[in-house]
């Protein structure tokens, strides 16, 4: 169901509080809960996950501030410092996430197949967009990286992060459409 334009951009108390729980749950997760990839610096990230559904349940401001947030905060905790080109790309792959919310209403308690779709086409298409183009662009204007470098680390980095957010996120989203009554509903 398409909501209208600016429905998604809505920013209330409600999201603000939601946006930094999450916040937090992406940092913890994003340090600690990680499987390491054969190529450097890329890991099997679980955060996503819970980016992608606060993004999809409180829109795309809330998906970006908890992913760019989460990241920076997990790099500076682990390392000292961000490594600032991966934390946009984070923060891109977040706002991305939230443009589903024009096209599934976690409110309803309705998720099917349909929603099911479209949430793991919008997170695929939002990781290869983040780290196939954003995050290796960025890492050669910033840093000067070695291109092979960063765009094999990019592809390792779309196929980890669509995998774990397909499946953790689309559960995440079905157990809480579970908790919302459905429209007409007398539960």
């Amino acid at each position: 169901m398409y909501k209208g334009r600016y429905s998604v951009f809505k920013f209330n108390t409600r999201t603000l509080v939601a946006t930094a729980i999450g916040a937090a749950l992406f940092t913890v997760l994003f340090m600690y809960v990680k499987i390491p990839s054969p190529v450097a610096n890329t890991e099997f990230h679980t955060a996503y996950a819970i980016g992608s559904f606060f993004a999809v349940v409180f829109g795309p401001i809330s998906g970006f501030l908890i992913a760019f947030i989460g990241h920076a905060l997990s790099d500076t905790f682990l390392w000292g410092s961000a490594w600032w080109s991966w934390v946009i790309a984070s923060g891109v792959a977040g706002f991305l996430f939230g443009m589903a919310k024009k096209w599934i209403d976690s409110e309803s308690g309705v998720f099917g197949l349909k929603e099911i779709l479209i949430f793991n086409a919008v997170q695929a298409v939002s990781h290869l967009i983040a780290w196939v183009i954003v995050a290796p662009l960025l890492d050669i204007l910033i840093y000067s990286e070695p291109v092979n470098l960063v765009f094999a680390q990019g592809f390792v980095a779309f196929i980890s992060s669509a995998i774990a957010t397909g499946v953790f996120g689309t559960l995440l989203l079905l157990a809480y459409s579970k908790t919302r009554t459905k429209e007409g509903s007398l539960e």
